[in-house]
């Protein structure tokens, strides 16, 4: 039976760090940084779904986050890319849809790992 990957292809379930002019405040961010060393990849099995954890090596940086205006930068290595970016009671989503096809989000929440990093999903 054809393999179809699962819509969500990786949940990367790690620290981030945060760099704002309040940082015990999301909703003032101006500029994070997330690194994901843990993704989850999903395939169908036949009529079953399976999912697998693996290591990664993954480093987003965000940039001019204005939650006011629900805009941020997306930093990458060949330039900057405009995304959108809300805040929502202790949650700091980014939305990147690209024309393509793929729409990814990135979420950074107000609860801390016990090293004192903020938790993150990609």
């Amino acid at each position: 039976m054809r393999k179809v990957l699962l819509p969500l292809i990786a949940i990367m379930l790690l620290p981030t760090v945060l760099r704002a002019q309040n940082a015990g405040n999301l909703s003032k961010a101006t500029r994070v940084r997330c690194t994901f060393s843990l993704m989850a990849a999903g395939t169908w099995a036949k009529d079953q779904a399976e999912a697998k954890t693996k290591p990664a090596n993954l480093t987003l940086e965000f940039e001019s986050i204005n939650t006011d205006e629900g805009t941020a930068e997306l930093k990458e290595r060949v330039g900057k890319y405009d995304i959108i970016v809300r805040y929502a009671q202790g949650y700091l989503h980014f939305i990147q849809s690209f024309y393509n096809g793929p729409l990814y989000t990135t979420t950074v929440l107000d609860k801390k790992t016990a090293a004192g990093k903020l938790k993150a999903m990609h």
